[in-house]
């Protein structure tokens, strides 16, 4: 078994002991041992998945090259002219060529040089080849509308820059460069040499796209997915012809071989620099099966189950939270009844205190009365006084004889 670790192996020890020394002291210390054993075991399965463990593919020995190599493509317009099997665009065939140097030469590290108006360096020198065919499946030329001609040796300080820094960081490793492109010098300058680069490229190659009846090539406005047609001069479609004379000239220039690439013809590689060859132990590089997945179903299904038992504690605290809040609303309404009683009783109480009962009054009415009988006479008591006036007449006047009263 190897491993293949997605990260820097002390970032990793960095990252995962603090982690596993918590869980473990965690594990002794709480009372919930079986819980903490199974998160332990999810922190390792994840470490387990970032160390990328894998069984070699094969039994046999892998050639591993400790080489540099700068691929320089040509992006002008013509790269895309359709010639190339048939009516398929050159760019194909560069893809399908790198592709094939990837394969020749395991373990190398590639940068990529894009050319056309000017040069850029689309990716340093890196072993991730997926990268880099990735950068490669994506590239597209120039936007017409704004080419104003180039030159195929356009590229060239760039190339003698990034071999300069590459001889002075690892003066150990081999360096090759590949040049793909037709050759088309399209501006009335001539073209940059390539001559400065020589003395740092220990081998590569140079392959010519194209033809010489030429194919049209198709405008790029910059769009995706976009066909505006074909290119035209003239009135008529614009086409494109290899011109091997430059790109055999940038060959010498460099030191290695120039060939004419088609599609039905393997590219001939030169091979890598017996200086920097070896033998890797089957599995170090290759094919290479992958066992991080195994890991990453365990923290699956472990995480799975932390959010299985987490969905149980929420519902179970809200099914006790709520009998627990009925009981308190109960309670808090009859501690409201127990109180607002005695506030009106002692409100009665003070209404008592402050004015007299009713029962009370009738005193008071008769004590009025009282001295209503004490200052005036009662009416029983006026009788004797109409008597005593009657018997006033009956005195001064003689009484009535009864006869005349008949």
């Amino acid at each position: 078994m190897i491993f293949q670790p997605a990260l820097n192996p002390l970032l990793l020890v960095l990252l995962f002991t603090p982690a596993i020394a918590l869980v473990v002291w965690l594990l002794v210390r709480s009372g919930q041992r079986a819980l903490w054993a199974l998160r332990l075991v999810m922190v390792l399965a994840c470490l387990m998945m970032l160390l990328r463990p894998g069984i070699p593919g094969g039994a046999t020995q892998t050639l591993a090259t400790d080489t540099d190599i700068v691929l320089v493509v040509d992006t002008t317009a013509s790269i895309v002219a359709e010639d190339w099997d048939g009516d398929q665009p050159r760019l194909d065939g560069v893809r399908d060529d790198v592709r094939a140097l990837i394969e020749q030469y395991p373990g190398a590290r590639f940068a990529l040089i894009t050319s056309d108006a000017a040069a850029q360096l689309r990716m340093p020198l890196t072993t991730d080849t997926t990268a880099l065919v990735g950068s490669l499946d994506v590239l597209r030329p120039e936007v017409t509308s704004q080419s104003r001609g180039s030159s195929i040796g356009i590229a060239a300080p760039l190339l003698t820059e990034t071999l300069a820094s590459a001889a002075e960081s690892s003066p150990d490793r081999s360096r090759m460069v590949f040049y793909f492109g037709d050759g088309e010098q399209t501006v009335s300058t001539p073209p940059e040499p390539f001559s400065s680069s020589a003395e740092y490229t220990d081998s590569g190659g140079v392959f010519g796209y194209g033809t010489a009846e030429g194919g049209p090539m198709r405008i790029n406005s910059g769009g995706v997915g976009t066909d505006e047609g074909y290119i035209e001069y003239e009135g008529e479609s614009a086409l494109s012809v290899i011109d091997e004379g430059n790109l055999q000239a940038i060959a010498d220039q460099l030191g290695v071989e120039y060939q004419h690439r088609t599609a039905d013809a393997a590219p001939e590689l030169p091979a890598a620099p017996s200086t920097t060859t070896s033998y890797a132990e089957s599995g170090e590089v290759g094919n290479v099966t992958e066992l991080y997945w195994i890991a990453a179903l365990v923290v699956l299904g472990l995480l799975g189950f932390e959010l299985a038992r987490a969905t149980m504690l929420i519902a179970r605290l809200r099914q006790l939270r709520g009998p627990r809040a009925a009981a308190e609303g109960v309670s808090s309404r009859s501690a409201r009844s127990t109180t607002e009683a005695p506030v009106v009783e002692r409100g009665a109480q003070r209404r008592d205190e402050t004015s007299p009962a009713t029962p009370a009054r009738t005193p008071v009415v008769e004590r009025g009365a009282q001295r209503r009988d004490e200052t005036s006479p009662a009416t029983p008591a006026r009788t004797p006084v109409v008597e005593r006036g009657a018997q006033r007449r009956d005195e001064t006047s003689p009484a009535t004889p009864e006869g005349g009263a008949q």
